[in-house]
């Protein structure tokens, strides 16, 4: 019975999809790689903030880089999370990592320049978005593709808040 339900949603998947919102939703497909997904966008994620963050960018340059790239991850995350939703009849499909990204990217606004930074950001965020402190699962509750975005944008203000007090009271320097 198990795999009829599976046949019938990937059948529905294949059938009806929405160009762009697949491209942005899905990160450009690091969501379809299965278990893990979230993850991989997250490291992927750091990887592009820290080549952007090598072009010799001042501090509040890259600041303002990073939080006009998380609000244009929401922004344009939101209609695409709950296009795909939609398509795939399910609530909050893996498949959508977009939130993923907009949440690490809130992790690592302001952080320093510093593998021990950047990594501890990466770390928090999973870490938040996984045990969904609140009112990160509540979140969840919310509409469509509001939802699918919000706990994790709620789990990148955590794990900010924390990055920013490990470099205030210099904990790894």
């Amino acid at each position: 019975m198990t795999s009829q339900i599976e046949a019938a949603e990937a059948k529905q998947a294949t059938t009806r999809k929405t160009p762009w919102a697949w491209a942005t939703g899905t990160f450009f497909g690091i969501g379809l790689i299965g278990k893990g997904g979230g993850t991989v966008a997250s490291i992927a994620t750091v990887a592009i903030w820290l080549t952007i963050a090598r072009l010799q960018l001042s501090s509040s340059a890259l600041i303002g880089f990073t939080v006009v790239a998380a609000l244009t991850s929401i922004f344009i995350g939101i209609p695409a999370g709950t296009i795909i939703a939609r398509e795939l009849g399910k609530k909050d499909p893996s498949q959508v990592v977009i939130d993923e990204v907009a949440g690490q990217l809130i992790a690592l606004i302001g952080a320093p320049l510093n593998w021990k930074y950047v990594l501890a950001s990466l770390i928090l965020f999973r870490g938040f978005d996984i045990v969904k402190p609140p009112p990160v699962r509540q979140l969840e509750n919310l509409p469509d593709g509001t939802g699918i975005m919000m706990d994790d944008v709620a789990a990148g203000f955590y794990a900010l808040i924390f990055v920013q007090l490990l470099y205030r009271f210099n904990l790894f320097n």
